[in-house]
């Protein structure tokens, strides 16, 4: 020790503050380097152990040799290897760095513990609060904004209105437009949950804020919504749209009106993807973030009892479980396709007359990202690239469509593959680290990071077809088969066919490895080739099975104060009310054309009796299983595009006019 002592005494300060520092900056950033690369869990772990072992074993010979150097004055030696260990230094704290920012921006991505809930007492222009107001609430004892908060808010302000309780969102609404109550606790939100709905278009301007409440609580995506499966095995995932403004990270907790709900299945063995865009007005039991029924609403509904709510409605439906959800804000598509240097997508001519009548032949227009018609983003239709602007309003538009909902939904699909094909041609770090930045500020997910890097065996796999010319996923699509009615709110609802359902929930079990059945495939996609919907799409066209609903639970509402209002509806016989099927053979119809007048009064007299023997069921829809009478009905409303399609197009007739037709 004594002559190592001596030695290190005589040498130069110079080579002794070198050496020193270069091996102190070394282990440093080798700390640093190791921690965040452990970080990535399921990411080549062989080669992550293997270069920790090396560089490790280079710190010691560095320290070890660069000494030996020292002590014998070698300048050119010991030079060289202190340059080579600082530029691994250099190397490891520029790694670290980026390792730990793409880390942050996927932990970014993940559910928070907590979120702040907000819920207003909201009354009709006009109303003022005052002690003699009647309020109404939600009866659901765990719902925090329609019933926990309103509670404590009431309790706290010493508030001692009377209040009438209600089972459902939908209840709550009407009870506040009937004047049953003069006032509502419910979410903040009001306005993206319910504004798109043709009813409740004007939510926002014909009612006015009482009083506000809010308060940070635990969330119940991160109580209720947690899964430990990997992304190397087969999975579910719901995908859901949000309306957010947030430019700061999407909020799992953030609200969202339901509009598009897309449920994909993908299985990283075989590299086959399943997706299942689920029509908004779908009419569904809505199931309640504790499992149990609320009501039978539109699908789009569930949004307004939170997350786990929706992604429970959707578990009933299909019958398969859901891992994990994906909120998407729409207002991030913008970012996400500009960044992108725009899509390139086949946009469908619209075929609905009134529409083509507004905005003319070969075009496409819809609002803007802010959901107004003051300054309309439109486009020509067929191919087109598309800027970010362009793309979500073309994700958005159904009113130009005879099947309004199933075309958006396939516009939704046309986006997603044209994003697809767009992000695995990123061919640099820079444009890579802008894509990250997009998608971590709008995109919301309960993946935890571990899961969502896990995903990269998959990617992996993808990218090595693609580079070997083989298909880079296999996509297989998906619709359900439909028809319209209205329920016991006016509301326009689908229903759909049980045989339609079963066929797309077996495929999506089958690529989930649920079912040994072995699916003939009809179809491959790869990022090279065009999305499109036809006649081999699983569940389209499939008229088998029965209808759901069928008309016993039409109208299915239950309510300890509330009036049987609509009860006299039951009986009206309206045929913009009758169940019509959207493709029904056009030769069955001319075939049968002679004998409408006999079968019409037929049908009519039946339809007439079943009213009379319904009048509790409380709705406006009659339903018959005749085939004469679902011939009679598209027949005698052929001019009606609701029902010529079996899909809801009658908001078409609230489209604003826009004088003079886009350049």
């Amino acid at each position: 020790m004594k002559v190592f002592l001596k030695k290190l005494k005589n040498t130069k300060k110079g080579m002794k503050f070198t050496y020193f520092f270069t091996l102190i900056t070394y282990i440093v950033t080798l700390v640093l380097f190791t921690k965040s690369i452990l970080s990535l869990v399921g990411i080549e772990t062989v080669i992550r152990t293997i270069l920790i072992i090396v560089f490790i074993l280079y710190g010691l010979i560095y320290m070890i040799f660069a000494l030996a150097k020292m002590f014998q004055n070698k300048k050119l030696g010991f030079t060289i290897i202190s340059v080579i260990t600082l530029l691994l230094a250099l190397i490891f704290g520029f790694g670290s760095y980026y390792i730990d920012k793409l880390y942050g921006k996927l932990e970014n991505l993940t559910t928070k513990e907590t979120s702040t809930y907000t819920t207003v007492l909201l009354g009709l222009n006009g109303t003022s609060y005052d002690s003699d107001i009647t309020i109404g609430l939600i009866s659901d004892e765990k719902d925090r904004t329609g019933y926990i908060l309103p509670l404590e808010f009431m309790k706290k302000e010493k508030m001692n209105n009377e209040t009438k309780y209600y089972s459902n969102y939908t209840e709550l609404i009407e009870a506040l437009y009937n004047k049953e109550v003069d006032a509502i606790f419910i979410t903040k939100d009001y306005k993206t949950i319910y504004g798109n709905e043709d009813k409740y278009q004007n939510i926002g301007t014909e009612t006015t804020i009482l009083k506000e409440y809010q308060k940070e609580m635990k969330t119940e995506e991160s109580e209720l919504l947690t899964s430990t499966k990997s992304l190397t095995e087969p999975f579910t995932v719901l995908v859901m749209g949000v309306d957010s403004e947030e430019k700061n990270g999407l909020d799992a907790n953030a609200a969202f009106n339901g509009d598009t709900l897309i449920l994909v299945t993908f299985n990283p063995k075989t590299l086959t993807a399943t997706m299942f865009s689920i029509p908004r007005d779908l009419y569904v039991p809505i199931i309640s973030s504790y499992g149990s029924q609320i009501t039978t609403n539109k699908v789009n509904s569930s949004a307004a009892y939170g997350t786990a709510s929706t992604v429970n409605t959707i578990k009933k439906l299909t019958g398969i479980d859901i891992d994990y959800f994906v909120k998407v804000n729409f207002q991030g598509v913008i970012d996400l396709v500009n960044t992108l240097g725009g899509i390139d997508v086949d946009v469908e001519a619209p075929d609905y007359d009134y529409y083509i009548s507004q905005w003319g032949e070969g075009n496409l227009c819809e609002s803007d990202a802010n959901r107004t018609y003051i300054h309309p983003v439109c486009m020509k239709t067929g191919w087109q690239h598309l800027n970010g602007e362009q793309a979500l309003a073309y994700a958005r538009n159904r009113h130009g469509f005879l099947m309004s909902d199933l075309a958006r939904n396939k516009h939704q699909q046309q986006i997603i593959e044209a994003v697809a094909k767009k992000l695995v041609k990123t061919s640099n770090f820079s444009e890579f680290e802008k894509l990250l930045d997009t998608l971590s500020n709008n995109i919301a997910t309960n993946m935890k990071t571990s899961q969502i890097l896990s995903f990269y065996q998959s990617l992996k796999g993808m990218l090595v077809q693609a580079l070997n010319g083989e298909d880079f996923i296999t996509i297989e699509k998906t619709q359900i088969q439909t028809f319209s009615f209205k329920n016991t709110y006016g509301l326009d609802c689908l229903g759909y066919y049980s045989g339609s359902l079963d066929a797309i929930t077996t495929l999506m079990k089958e690529n989930l490895g649920l079912t040994s059945i072995k699916t003939i495939k009809t179809f491959s996609y790869d990022y090279s080739e065009d999305y499109e919907l036809d006649s081999e799409t699983t569940g389209k066209g499939i008229y088998s099975g029965t209808k759901k609903p069928d008309q016993s639970i039409y109208g299915n509402y239950n309510n300890t104060t509330k009036n049987d209002k609509t009860e006299s509806n039951s009986s009206d016989n309206d045929d913009d009310d009758l169940d019509s099927d959207d493709d029904l053979d056009n030769s069955n119809s001319s075939n049968n054309n002679s004998n409408n007048s006999s079968n019409n009064n037929t049908n009519d007299t039946d339809n007439n009796n079943s009213n009379n023997n319904n009048n509790s069921s409380s709705n406006t829809t009659t339903d018959s299983s005749s085939k004469n009478d679902d011939t009679k009905n598209d027949n005698s409303n052929s001019s009606s595009s609701s029902d010529n399609t079996g899909t809801d197009n009658s908001t078409s007739d609230t489209l604003p006019t826009i004088p003079g037709n886009p350049e």
